[in-house]
């Protein structure tokens, strides 16, 4: 009683104490190192994407901080809300969003193009840790319970893919699907659901627009168009290749400065990257990201209450699944869908989902003795 009475009312100084400085620390050496790597993607001079990101990156690792004094039990209790504003953001971007190469996907808010999309990777996360903080462990598996949390990810995934967005898509489900797991949904249902997807995806894929077939058709033999649809995968391979063990050095990598390279400030930083600091500085930016997922999860096991536990578990997962996603992508071991890797890529809008996110990991961190009820 008096441990619960102590969480609720944390002094600042015990507050900081309570603070995971390594994973504030983790995320700002991953920051500057994206700050340099977009100042590469500009051919060494400062201009928009190097303005931009930096910008972005200056108000949000701020802003990141300032949300993580926030008690968890406020982010429990914003946790349906925070879902219901996103899936209203998706619906407003279906009916009135900035269309672009064929896809809408984003809100005009004039200092940022919002991709609501993004936010929903967050906002799933939170919403079913919510919910099944609520319902208790022992009700996971009752039929109302896993019709409501399925909802809960259809919905959002259906909108996504009508932007068209497949890869965000999926990664918006796997978020959600990865919360059932960890809530103790039965083993067989994840069984089922998968003989099912597998029995069903020849007339999944009959449904996909013909640039995401030429993409998987891309995938298993990107030589058979080496100047169309495998020329990005192609080129992405030959950068990385080129790098090395020790890379050719910072503002020297030939493929990206040729622009041989295709959109490098996004899904293909790392390829520049790679280039440029080679196998060497391709480790060291895997052990980094390796500790921040370490950090969410220890936030994840040291805490009380089964909402921080779920988000915290829940959000690592993730961040692995952007990480692995994006870097599997550039190396031709998985079809190219889209996916920016977390922090790096440019794009205001990832940015934000993720520093809600590290702020959501870093509340639980102050408040992990807090039992939410």
């Amino acid at each position: 009683m008096l441990q619960s009475k102590f969480s609720h009312s944390l002094t600042l100084f015990q507050k900081i104490k309570n603070y995971d400085f390594v994973l504030l620390m983790s995320i700002f050496i991953l920051g500057v190192i994206s700050i340099f790597t977009m100042y590469s993607t500009d051919g060494g001079e400062i201009l928009f994407h190097t303005k931009s990101h930096f910008i972005k990156f200056v108000i949000f690792f701020p802003m990141m901080i300032i949300l993580s004094f926030i008690n968890i039990k406020y982010w429990h209790a914003g946790g349906y809300l925070f879902y219901l504003i996103i899936l209203g953001l998706l619906v407003w971007v279906s009916l009135y969003g900035v269309k672009a190469s064929g896809s809408r996907r984003w809100i005009d808010l004039y200092f940022l193009n919002l991709q609501p999309s993004e936010l929903m990777k967050i906002a799933v996360i939170l919403c079913l840790a919510k919910f099944f903080h609520r319902i208790r462990t022992s009700n996971t598996n009752a039929f109302s319970s896993i019709l409501i949390s399925l909802t809960i990810i259809i919905v959002p995934t259906i909108l996504v893919i009508t932007q068209p967005d497949l890869g965000t898509s999926i990664l918006i489900s796997f978020s959600g699907l990865i919360i059932l797991w960890f809530s103790g949904l039965k083993i067989k249902y994840f069984v089922y659901s998968f003989l099912i997807f597998i029995t069903s995806l020849p007339f999944v894929i009959s449904f996909l627009k013909p640039y995401q077939k030429l993409r998987i058709l891309t995938f298993f033999d990107p030589e058979k168009d080496p100047l169309g649809s495998g020329y990005q995968i192609i080129q992405s391979k030959i950068a990385v290749g080129s790098g090395g063990l020790t890379g050719k050095g910072f503002l020297k990598g030939t493929q990206s400065y040729l622009d041989f390279l295709p959109e490098k400030h996004t899904d293909f930083i790392f390829t520049l990257f790679s280039e440029e600091f080679g196998f060497i500085g391709s480790m060291v930016l895997l052990i980094l990201y390796t500790i921040i997922i370490y950090r969410i999860i220890h936030t994840g096991l040291i805490s009380r209450s089964f909402f921080s536990r779920l988000f915290c578990f829940g959000f690592s997962f993730a961040i692995f699944l952007y990480v692995a996603t994006n870097m599997s992508m550039v190396l031709g071991l998985l079809p190219i869908v889209g996916s920016p890797l977390p922090v790096m890529s440019y794009g205001g809008s990832s940015l934000l989902a993720t520093m809600i996110g590290f702020s959501i990991v870093l509340s639980a961190s102050i408040d992990h003795n807090q039992n939410i009820s």
